[in-house]
């Protein structure tokens, strides 16, 4: 029995990154006000959980204005996926046009600071340690890929590592970067612009502008280039998402 050859691949248009970013209507704004003065910043983490996991209107409608009522800002168009997650919401800051995937948890901190730029994209049980997190606009964030932002120091050698300080340390991935599928970024690490992280990639050390790194732990192959961009996403095993 013989098998028909593969498809070849396709090039299809974005869908995410090329929305047009409309006004929020204005009952919505008003909802998320009406949820900030009624409720208090408990009681919405309460209600919160109510309509976490539903995929219908009323469900995605309730997330991203009980989300935009906790934040410390909001811009239009916020998706919230269904079990996304989130821990100190009032210290986070979002843009227009942001997405955040089912199951994605963005794990801040009550004196932490985190800011998720326009039009960034985070995929589906993406993890992000937000206590000092910097995401510039039009970053897409692969499914399941994570940011480390803090580690334990470890020091003193005689009490358990989970006793020790935390360390937390800034992460900044800045405008056009794709984060592919399962990366890790860990501690102070900056990605750099239109940056390409292959996936699967655990990146130790700064990232350079423009550059394609992959690889456990990430290196450098090669700039990027138009003629090789479709290429490259290929051999990284899809750093490039359709969205």
């Amino acid at each position: 029995m013989s098998l028909d050859p593969a498809p070849a691949a396709r090039i299809v248009k974005a869908v995410h990154g090329r929305q047009e970013i409309l006004a929020d209507p204005a009952y919505e704004l008003e909802l998320a006000e009406t949820l900030k003065t009624s409720y208090g910043a408990s009681g919405l983490v309460e209600l919160y959980g109510r309509f976490s996991f539903g995929d219908g209107f009323v469900d995605a409608l309730m997330r991203r204005s009980i989300l935009r009522a906790l934040s410390r800002s909001c811009g239009a168009r916020l998706q919230v996926g269904s079990g996304a997650v989130f821990k100190h919401p009032e210290t986070f800051e979002f843009g227009n046009g942001v997405f955040v995937g089912a199951q994605a948890n963005i794990q801040g901190r009550y004196d932490g600071t985190c800011v998720i730029g326009n039009n960034v994209w985070i995929g589906p049980q993406a993890f992000l340690d937000a206590r000092n997190l910097v995401m510039e606009e039009y970053v897409g964030f692969g499914p399941g890929a994570k940011v480390l932002g803090s580690a334990h120091t470890g020091m003193p050698a005689d009490v358990p590592i989970v006793r020790t300080d935390l360390e937390i340390k800034p992460v900044r991935i800045e405008a056009w970067a794709d984060i592919g599928t399962n990366a890790a970024i860990l501690p102070g690490v900056t990605i750099g612009k239109g940056a390409i992280v292959g996936a699967g990639a655990v990146v130790v050390s700064d990232v350079e502008p423009f550059s394609v790194v992959a690889g456990v732990p990430a290196k450098f192959l090669h700039w990027r280039t138009d003629s090789d961009l479709t290429r490259t996403a290929s051999q990284n095993n899809g750093a490039i998402h359709e969205r």
